[in-house]
């Protein structure tokens, strides 16, 4: 291993760091003034969104998908056809779930190691086919089988874009590209009904019913993109086939200021830096929260079809009227992402998010009335998937280094994901329908705690900012040097609200 002259483990850069810098960056709000003023680093930025975005999106978009359309399928008859009772088809969801769960911090390590171009088209390929077997299983326990390894080869995915993005972005560009990427899930969702009730009408070809065809045509084309992303997808900003020299070198010293450095080379720093993470005050609280968003986000992902079949519709049309309030999910969370990152305000639209959703569960359980409580979800719905951005985001923005960046964002969709657990016993077995009382009751708590999270986030962040106000003004701790990282905890790092 490289060492510098005093003996200290060499850390890999990309470009210089002088004193000039930490002017103009380490306020995030200067970045986006600065990217938003230079016309040549608005042309950089755009070709990043460009070439790295949408394949990433694409990818969210398809693992969204292939997760959620076993509701669709439930709905054609997947139920019926391997005679699953309730409690069977949360345990089908939960078994999901647990994998999912587990390989989200070890995934994001294993990132750092051989690199995004191999690890997440990979796990897309495995999960395609993965999902396309879900077509050809004949009984309960091949779903089950085919479940588990779906959960194990997606797990990874959600944690893996967002830190992939989050080396690619400065802070304050981060909530609207991470927002774009997630509103695939609401497009998913939407689409899943659309494509699930066009699909469906293939029962009968091949001697396959109708639902079978949703995972087959649906798993098929995952594989498909997963191929193609070996080729589309760089590895870091500095080896991106569309970029010159120039171009990389403005995006290099971007990032550099940003306290994000291609490589860690020293493994034992990178251990202690991951443990440090898991002691971030505000780390934790988002964590808690995204337990909360968590639970709330997987009900209504995999029961939302069965909850419109609950308020009187069937068939085709309980698919497509599940389409509605998850596209006006992924208008609002693009829209409020662009006031976000311009006024770098992620705890405001957390709250607000937050509060709408708990506006749409409260009439949900207080209305007796279908189209009422119908109407509730176009609350409910963008109130719960739009909370999801800036939650990813604001983690994102206040770690560093990178190790600890990436451990994270980990551990925010790992709680996430225990919430999903939760989810899949409280609108399967434990809460039936139409009225789903206990269910509603629950995630409207949820929501409330989400908002008391957020506030605690920004009352401990505002703190720490002014107590590094005053360090930076009495002197005690110096301008970081040219070799050093940023971590969050340096007077010189100021938190994103």
């Amino acid at each position: 291993m490289d060492t510098n002259d005093n003996g200290s483990p060499r850390v890999e850069k990309t470009a210089s760091f002088t004193s000039e810098d930490h002017e103009r960056t380490l306020a995030p709000e200067k970045a986006h003034a600065r990217a938003h003023s230079d016309p040549a680093v608005t042309r950089v930025w755009a070709k990043m969104d460009l070439y790295v975005l949408p394949v990433v999106t694409i990818m969210y978009f398809l693992s969204s998908l292939d997760r959620s359309n076993i509701g669709n399928a439930i709905i054609a008859g997947l139920q019926q056809k391997l005679h699953m009772s309730d409690y069977q088809y949360s345990l089908a969801l939960t078994i999901t779930l647990i994998p999912y769960t587990l390989v989200e911090i070890p995934s994001n390590y294993l990132m750092m190691i051989v690199g995004p171009r191999v690890l997440l088209p990979t796990m897309a390929l495995l999960w395609g086919i993965t999902s396309t077997l879900q077509g050809v299983v004949t009984t309960y326990s091949g779903l089950i089988a085919c479940r588990f390894f779906l959960g194990l080869f997606e797990g990874g995915l959600l944690p893996g874009i967002a830190f992939y993005l989050a080396t690619f972005y400065p802070r304050q560009m981060l909530q609207l590209r991470i927002s774009i990427m997630f509103s695939a899930t609401s497009i998913a969702s939407a689409f899943s009904g659309l494509l699930a009730a066009a699909i469906i009408e293939m029962d009968g070809v091949g001697n396959r019913p109708g639902w079978a065809w949703v995972f087959i045509l649906e798993g098929i084309f995952t594989v498909l993109f997963a191929a193609a992303s070996f080729f589309l997808m760089p590895n870091t900003p500095s080896t991106s086939y569309f970029l010159n020299e120039n171009e990389k070198r403005l995006i290099a010293d971007s990032l550099l200021d940003e306290g994000l450095l291609s490589k860690v080379e020293n493994k034992r720093q990178g251990w202690v830096e991951l443990r440090k993470t898991f002691v971030q005050p505000h780390v934790l609280f988002l964590a808690l929260a995204g337990f909360f968003s968590g639970a709330t986000l997987a009900g209504l992902s995999y029961f939302l079809p069965i909850i419109v079949t609950s308020l009187g519709y069937s068939g085709s049309k309980a698919q497509l009227m599940s389409v509605p309030p998850f596209a006006v999910a992924a208008f609002l969370s693009i829209a409020t992402a662009i006031f976000a990152d311009r006024f770098a305000h992620r705890g405001l639209t957390l709250i607000f998010f937050a509060l709408l959703s708990t506006a749409g569960f409260a009439i949900f359980l207080g209305s007796s009335a279908d189209h009422i409580r119908y109407g509730s979800l176009f609350l409910a719905v963008p109130g719960t998937f739009c909370t999801a951005p800036p939650l990813g985001t604001w983690i994102a923005n206040n770690t560093a280094p990178l190790v600890r960046r990436g451990t994270s964002i980990a551990i925010l969709t790992t709680m996430t994901n225990i919430g999903s657990i939760l989810s899949t016993w409280l609108l399967g077995s434990l809460s039936p329908a139409p009225r789903y009382t206990s269910a509603t009751i629950t995630l409207l708590v949820f929501q409330v705690a989400t908002v008391f999270c957020a506030l605690a986030t920004l009352a401990w962040l505002r703190a720490e900012n002014r107590r590094k106000e005053r360090v930076q003004e009495s002197g005690e701790e110096p301008r970081p040097e040219r070799e050093g990282l940023v971590p969050n905890e340096s007077a010189w790092f100021k938190y994103v609200m």
